[in-house]
């Protein structure tokens, strides 16, 4: 029996006691964990599909353990510009072994304790508490909604912070959250956040009017 199951933002087509790599998971190694968007199902000559997702239907499989990728280079180069600019990336990854493909009456596994859960949502309260009190990093030229939340997911969620965090550090960051992030140009990044902490906003425009591609003219 084969199942196409969506896990952690991807496709895969798994059975029993395969081995699979995936976007890092949240948990430990040798937890359970269980994937309820189970696309489609097939056992022999029966296919079964789902609209979009077959309802009840649980794929289980066994954390085995947290790596990370094959490095990957990201260049980009302006002609005529004097730019260069080169990132190295590694994908936050983690081997899962599937285990039992059900179509109904799957239960969903469940935290090891209740004192486990308690735990875990005491900090992300105190995060969602921090982020309130936050800046709106999107003022900084080149960081989007999805930089920012990446910033801000990493306790960088003012502009003093920003201001004191060295580009090598910004750029590794949007990196860990998502490899469509690697390619952003953050060398003055901190340069424009000092500015925003200052509430220097005429000083920060005019150096964002100078900026060609995230780099100062």
């Amino acid at each position: 029996m084969y199942a196409i199951v969506e896990i952690a933002g991807q496709q895969f087509k798994v059975a029993k006691d395969q081995k699979v790599f995936v976007n890092r998971l949240a948990g430990e190694e040798g937890d359970e964990v269980s994937f309820d968007k189970v696309l489609l199902a097939g056992d022999g000559d029966n296919i079964t599909l789902g609209a979009p997702a077959i309802e009840g239907a649980l794929v289980g499989a066994k954390i085995s353990r947290h790596l990370k990728g094959d490095k990957v280079i990201v260049f980009k180069k302006k002609r005529r510009k004097g730019y260069k600019k080169k990132n190295g990336h590694r994908q936050s990854l983690t081997e899962i072994v599937i285990g039992d493909i059900s179509l109904k009456g799957g239960k969903k596994a469940a935290p090891k304790t209740e004192k486990k859960e308690a735990k875990a949502e005491e900090p992300k309260a105190k995060k969602a508490k921090a982020t309130s009190k936050g800046d709106d990093l999107k003022k900084i030229e080149g960081a989007g909604p999805k930089a920012a939340e990446a910033l801000v997911a990493a306790g960088i969620d003012t502009f003093a912070k920003v201001a004191k965090t060295s580009p090598e550090k910004l750029s590794e960051v949007l990196s860990e959250a998502s490899s469509r992030l690697s390619h952003i140009v953050t060398e003055t990044w901190p340069k424009q956040a000092a500015l925003a902490a200052e509430g220097k906003w005429d000083e920060l425009k005019e150096l964002q009017d100078r900026l060609d591609g995230g780099v100062e003219k």
